[in-house]
């Protein structure tokens, strides 16, 4: 049992469960889940729909925070995603053809690849803090997402689109794609030396440039994983509503990545990670959303009552806070025996 409990996946699942199971009381349908329609619907299901976005950032977030990074672009990424192909598909005669609906996922995600090159190229290469590298793309990616939308929320009508964030053999289609994306990345990362070398980058890029690691590389790399992937969230997002809006598409999704990654139990000073924590993470932050809408906290209190509950996820999975809160329940160990005192008259030797 102890064996289970220090597994570094322990307690983010434990907390998952825990949050799922106070549901309960509140919507005792909460862990029904039915078929209408020919599409699965339930609570369950909702938390995967709208959960999915999050985990892809948080994935491509996990890479870059291992090497030491960070990526606040990523909300904007998805929004320039969105409305790149939502502006195409619009522009189209027939929204409902495939093959228009492909050219505009390929020219949202291949924009998103030069994006993240844009980001790896200033932090990798010239040397910019990531904060700060990433932070430029964070402000002007809103405005290059506006001037694809021409400041308006561009809708689009087309059920091959819809289908990227909507169902697909009953179930969501963003299952089957973040499947797909987390069996790729444990295979890149835990199959290959790839997952070696960016823990080594992030554990000292210096160093490990020395030994021989194409450390700017790797850099460049990881940030160029993570636009792609923030790039097929805005995908999925503008599918799931059917249009892009610039101004919100994403917005603030990078902080709830951010958690998502720490409370997943990947240090943000980097040289490790955890691709099921993060995703651990990204569940418990959506399913934190609907408990605050199932047990009806007031839309007001909505941010504080998230930040509080953090808190206390945070605290509950450190080590050393468990210890200290343990402590005074613990018996205290007993005395050391006394040192046996030997009574034996010493013996003169003769000389």
């Amino acid at each position: 049992m102890s064996r289970v409990v220090r597994h570094h996946l322990f307690w983010p699942a434990a907390i998952l469960i825990a949050l799922l199971l106070f549901n309960l009381p509140f919507t005792p349908n909460f862990f029904a889940i039915h078929v209408r329609n020919g599409h699965l619907y339930g609570s369950l299901v909702s938390i995967l729909i709208f959960g999915t976005p999050l985990i892809l950032v948080a994935l491509g977030m996990t890479l870059v925070i291992a090497t030491g990074g960070i990526d606040l672009s990523v909300g904007a990424v998805m929004a320039i995603a969105g409305a790149l192909a939502c502006w195409y598909i619009s522009r189209q005669p027939d929204q409902n053809s495939v093959g228009a609906v492909l050219i505009a996922v390929a020219l949202a995600l291949a924009a998103c690849v030069l994006l993240g090159l844009w980001n790896g190229f200033l932090v990798a290469r010239i040397g910019v803090q990531p904060i700060i590298a990433t932070l430029v793309l964070m402000v002007a990616g809103r405005g290059i997402a506006q001037l694809i939308t021409g400041g308006f929320i561009i809708t689009v009508l087309s059920k091959p689109y819809a289908t990227i964030g909507g169902y697909a053999f009953t179930a969501p289609t963003g299952v089957f794609i973040v499947t797909l994306a987390v069996v790729a990345m444990l295979a890149l990362t835990r199959r290959t030396a790839l997952g070696l070398l960016v823990e080594s980058v992030g554990g000292n890029s210096e160093a490990s440039r020395l030994a021989g690691v194409r450390a700017r590389r790797i850099k460049i790399m990881v940030y160029i994983f993570c636009a792609l992937l923030a790039g097929i969230a805005g995908l999925m997002n503008s599918s799931n509503l059917s249009d892009a809006d610039a101004n919100h598409a994403g917005l603030w999704i990078e902080l709830d990545a951010i958690l998502a990654v720490v409370i997943g139990g990947t240090p943000l000073t980097g040289g490790r990670f955890s691709i099921g924590g993060s995703v651990l993470g990204a569940l418990i932050l959506q399913t934190l959303k609907t408990t605050i809408f199932t047990i009806g906290i007031p839309s007001q209190a909505n941010m504080v009552f998230e930040a509080a509950v953090v808190i206390i996820v945070c605290l509950i999975q450190s080590p050393d806070f468990r210890r200290r809160l343990m402590a005074p329940f613990r018996s205290a160990p007993p005395p050391p025996a006394p040192a046996a005192v030997s009574t034996q008259e010493p013996v003169e030797v003769s000389s």
